[in-house]
């Protein structure tokens, strides 16, 4: 065991073998234990025993770090950054939008969310997010996956990454989209089993939950389902297959059990008060949030709730208005009822789009797409409190001009990956294999400590 860590072991001699083990880096296993074994197992045994020991010291990490759940907000359409929590009042590119004090002196944001100006100082502030992307589609996959699309490999959204680098027991999807569009969080190369879970409003009960049959009947037909259409599915396949079952089965047993669960519960608003409900908004965007919170109550790791509607080439001033009208509530509760259930430490919440809007109005009232410089806001886990992070120009971007000239402290989109996934003491530069046999790492970007607290 020399080879793994020389000077580890020498320092730390007096610590107990077991701990030290659990926090070898992947690859530093992967390299000692072919050299130990002299070839004798293969590296495909040796990356799945490695890729356990690597989930289990990431999951200690995390306790270390503070964030165990992921709360997406996500804007489809791309909200103006001018109109929301970067506005340049009174200059040629600022248009109708005022400016108002928020709970961090010195801090402006748009006045079309004045609660959120209150919760401010709970929150990490980016005015520089900058992507090569500017259509919807392609943005979209850049800021969910934190990758560019590549036409050989579908990448995994953060929360399917976030659900495959840690375990649990609980009874309901671990992985979960609240009023999910065209494009919804996907598992990628690492399996559909971590697609995100996919709900409407969370008024209306889930589909598909009580049987229309007696107990007895309908557990004779699911034994039936195992004795004769599983044996059909599993000719041919690979005898250790998830141990002999094919993913019909293990899809089934999920259901099943989600059906039978009571943390099913979670998703049922109605059970809590009428002044909470309210205070979210009368929208099915704000019960999505307040679904949220009930979901990582029970332990699911990552709820994406979706606001769409952003996407103002025409009458932006007006749009924006009233898509900030339906933010402004559920951000705010969200963030006060993470906080008064003790979860706000251990829950991150990103509130975003796949990109902003131009600082020029266009000819009909408009802001067209606009990747260079635009606003992600982020509050809990290790994050900062009221920090801001980045600048943008108030000035008019000269057309021909590099309009990165108006950014100070980019953050890259894969940088901003990296360090969620710091934040859950998930080692992104380790390597999976994908299916066609590419080692690819988690994240191609670096972490900005400067938002961690």
């Amino acid at each position: 065991m020399e080879s793994l860590d020389s000077n580890h072991s020498h320092a730390h001699d007096h610590e107990v073998g077991c701990e030290s083990l659990w926090n070898f880096h992947r690859r530093r296993f992967l390299r000692g234990g072919a050299i130990a074994t002299g070839g004798l197992l293969s590296q495909g045994v040796l990356t799945r025993i490695a890729e356990r020991l690597s989930i289990a010291s990431e999951s200690r990490h995390s306790e270390k770090l503070g964030a165990k759940s992921l709360i997406i907000l996500w804007m489809q359409g791309g909200p103006s950054q001018l109109e929301t929590f970067d506005p340049h009042a009174g200059s040629k590119i600022g248009g109708e939008t005022k400016a108002i004090d928020t709970s961090v002196s010195g801090l402006q944001i748009a006045s079309l969310l004045p609660q959120t100006a209150e919760i401010m100082h709970r929150a990490t502030l980016i005015r520089s997010m900058v992507s090569k992307e500017g259509d919807h589609e392609r943005a979209t996959y850049n800021m969910k996956t934190g990758w560019r699309p590549d036409p050989t490999l579908i990448h995994p959204a953060i929360g399917s990454v976030i659900c495959h680098q840690t375990e649990d027991n609980i009874e309901i999807p671990r992985h979960v989209s609240i009023l999910s569009g065209q494009w919804p969080a996907r598992g990628g190369y690492m399996g559909s089993v971590l697609d995100a879970f996919q709900t409407g409003d969370p008024k209306d009960p889930l589909p598909n939950l009580k049987s229309y049959t007696e107990k007895k009947v309908f557990e004779n037909r699911l034994a039936d389902l195992r004795d004769v259409v599983e044996t059909e599915f599993r000719r041919g396949r690979l005898r250790e297959l998830d141990k002999n079952k094919t993913l019909h089965e293990s899809s089934t047993v999920r259901a099943t059990t989600m059906m039978a669960s009571e943390q099913i519960k979670a998703f049922d608003i109605s059970l809590e008060t009428a002044s909470v409900i309210d205070s979210f908004g009368n929208n099915a965007f704000g019960r999505g949030c307040l679904a949220a919170i009930r979901l990582i109550e029970q332990g699911v790791r990552c709820v994406e709730v979706e606001l769409s509607g952003w996407d103002t080439h025409v009458e932006n001033y007006s749009l924006q208005s009233g898509r900030c009208a339906i933010l402004d509530a559920a951000l705010h509760s969200l963030i006060k009822q993470l906080e008064a259930r003790g979860l706000l430490d251990q829950t991150i919440v990103m509130c975003g789009g796949e990109f902003g809007r131009t600082p020029e109005i266009n000819r009909i009232d408009g802001r067209d797409h606009w990747p260079t410089g635009f606003s992600t806001f982020l509050a809990g886990g290790p994050f900062r409190r009221g920090h801001v992070h980045g600048e943008t120009t108030h000035e008019q971007i000269a057309k021909g001009t590099d309009p990165l000239l108006g950014v100070q402290d980019i953050v890259r989109i894969e940088d901003l990956h990296a360090t969620l996934l710091h934040a859950f003491g998930v080692d992104f530069s380790q390597e999976l294999q994908t299916p066609i046999g590419r080692p690819l790492s988690l994240s191609a970007g670096k972490i900005i400590q400067s938002l961690l607290s």
